[in-house]
């Protein structure tokens, strides 16, 4: 079966399709994990289904997470054992089955400070988090392991030796959020979804007895607006929740708060360790999470009311971090260390509705409500519970009857590069003698790809200069940048560069020296002129100064305002 295709000339299909063709049984807006989600779900019930998103996929809180799937060890001690189960099963079916390319088990070590108590009561808590995940997904991590300060120590060198007295070592599960949205977004499309990002909902209409019926779509990228008709919409918009349903001239919906959270990227040899670190502060916790080239530091969670587009990280909130970290740390990081940061926005449900009388579903951690007859809120969750949120959503908004006769088949269903993927990685090294590549270059590959690594030597085949590395950027192939447009749905220098090939927090220049290169096989492939070529790259090495120039400013409103100076690639309609 071909590999599904998200690219300009497929969008342009899509959004004729969705205006011209038979009417929607649903139309999804949002681009995020959980609107990717929901969208799969849909098409995977029989249903037609439209997506659309404003900007690129995943451009918002969910390019921007802890990547992290994890059960939530937190709520075990606040007893809530229900949701726990839930995304510890949601875990294991990423990591073993619907998407064990992208999601890798990971270990992290939580130091013990104090003798007997502290290892007793922590051990209860871990080992009813492990019982929990081998009742509701058994064998997709090891269970946890006791350690001694020495055997600590071993593990994670970096960590200084009066801070703990021994440890614990269980596991959770590590994500590229991003590659997983565009993912989930590319395997809704296997299955009959029209998507089509960069493009804003402007309208909501109804017919004479107030049901949703349509909505009034803008193409960002032409300046086209066209209606499409739908029996149902879906609101998945996040932090943009209140402004999304605002559409619908109606007192329904949910009332969300934004809050931001930082994460600092540091190189892999600033922190000695073979594990992760999980830490207890006054205010949270604290992941230090490794990756192959780098470690993730966050993250913080502070209430915040400036511009929902592009939050950056400020002074405060770096220094913020730095500490926690230089808590634990035997040789203390400075700002010099920092090799990028990003910042994000949760959707803070608040109680209750804006119409309490509007039919709702309730979570732990999302909602699902009647915006009005025929439009559907979500807001709230997890990146590592969206498949359930997807479910709960396309439950509450088809209805009863519809979902007793069409349940949700997404717990069984591989996303895009799942399928054979493990065979794949056991053949790594045959691979790479047979391509010419190392078993490095292959296993990043297949953790990008997975099974769709194929398509990637198609296309090195039919043009061998795809298969040379990013002179600036060797981790990645030039066949990762025209891959990112042909099936991954990039249409702009930012979409490659923050949300595919991942540079803007990878490397300290934020890709600046490999932009170059990218942005000459962008042009190639998207027809630009150079006008079109370099206004792309002066866009994206403003944003990239303006992120650095906000790094240095204590405060947030100053901090933001330098970033709101920088041009968007495409600008929102205020509606």
């Amino acid at each position: 079966m071909a590999s599904p295709v998200l690219s300009k000339q497929g969008r342009s299909e899509a959004l004729e399709d969705m205006a011209q063709g038979d009417v929607l049984d649903v139309l999804v807006v949002g681009g995020g994990v959980t609107g990717a989600g929901i969208a799969l779900d849909a098409a995977t019930r029989g249903l037609r289904v439209g997506i659309v998103e404003a900007q690129d996929w995943s451009s918002g809180t969910s390019s921007r997470s802890s990547k992290l799937v994890h059960g939530g060890l937190r709520y075990l001690y606040q007893l809530d054992f229900h949701l726990v189960t839930e995304s510890l099963r949601e875990r294991g079916l990423l990591l073993t089955q619907n998407a064990p390319h992208l999601v890798k088990a990971q270990p992290l070590l939580w130091p013990l400070k104090i003798p007997v108590i502290e290892r007793m009561y922590s051990a209860v808590g871990v080992g009813m988090y492990d019982g929990l995940a081998q009742w509701a997904h058994r064998g997709s991590v090891p269970m946890q392991r006791h350690h001694t300060r020495k055997g600590s120590l071993k593990l994670c060198p970096a960590l200084k030796p009066d801070y703990l007295r021994g440890s614990i070592v269980y596991y959770d599960g590590r994500v590229d959020d991003s590659r997983l949205v565009i993912t989930l977004v590319r395997t809704a499309v296997r299955y009959g979804a029209l998507a089509a990002s960069r493009t804003q909902m402007v309208k909501v209409t109804k017919n004479e007895v107030g049901h949703v019926n349509g909505a009034d779509l803008l193409d960002l990228e032409t300046g086209e607006t066209f209606h499409v008709k739908t029996k149902r919409i879906i609101n998945s918009t996040g932090v943009w929740t209140e402004q999304s349903q605002a559409l619908a001239d109606s007192t329904g919906g949910l009332k969300v708060l934004a809050s931001k959270g930082i994460h600092l990227v540091i190189p892999k040899e600033k922190i000695d360790s073979e594990v992760g670190l999980f830490l207890r502060t006054e205010k949270s916790v604290l992941f230090i999470i490794p990756w192959k080239y780098y470690w993730i530091i966050g993250t913080t969670d502070t209430a915040y009311h400036e511009d929902f587009r592009d939050p950056v990280a400020d002074e405060t909130d770096i220094e913020y971090l730095l500490a926690e970290a230089n808590s634990v740390l035997k040789d203390p990081l400075t700002k010099d260390d920092i090799v990028s940061t990003f910042a994000g926005l949760r959707p803070l449900l608040q109680p209750g509705t804006l119409d309490e009388s509007q039919s709702t579903k309730v979570s732990r951690e999302h909602t699902v409500t009647t915006v009005a007859p025929g439009m559907t809120a979500i807001a709230g969750g997890k990146l590592t519970s969206y498949r359930q949120m997807a479910e709960d959503a396309v439950d509450f908004a088809m209805g009863e009857d519809f979902t007793k006769e069409h349940p949700s088949v997404t717990a069984k269903t591989q996303l895009e590069g799942a399928d054979g993927y493990f065979a794949l990685w056991n053949s790594r090294e045959v691979i790479a003698e047979k391509r010419g590549l190392t078993v490095d270059q292959v296993e990043d590959l297949l953790d990008r790809y997975g099974s769709d690594i194929q398509v990637i030597f198609d296309m090195i085949d039919q043009r061998a200069d795809l298969g040379q590395r990013l002179e600036h950027a060797p981790h990645y192939l030039r066949a990762d940048v025209v891959f990112g447009m042909t099936h991954e749905g990039a249409l702009h220098l930012e979409d490659i560069l923050q949300h595919r090939v991942r540079l803007v927090y990878e490397q300290e220049d934020s890709g600046l020296a490999a932009m170059p290169e990218i942005a000459d096989l962008m042009a190639e492939h998207l027809g630009w002129d150079e006008d079109t070529k370099k206004r792309e790259m002066d866009l994206y090495r403003d944003a990239c100064e303006a992120v650095w120039q906000a790094q240095k400013l204590p405060e947030e409103k100053d901090a933001q305002a330098i970033r709101g100076m920088v041009e968007p690639v495409r600008p929102f309609v205020q509606v």
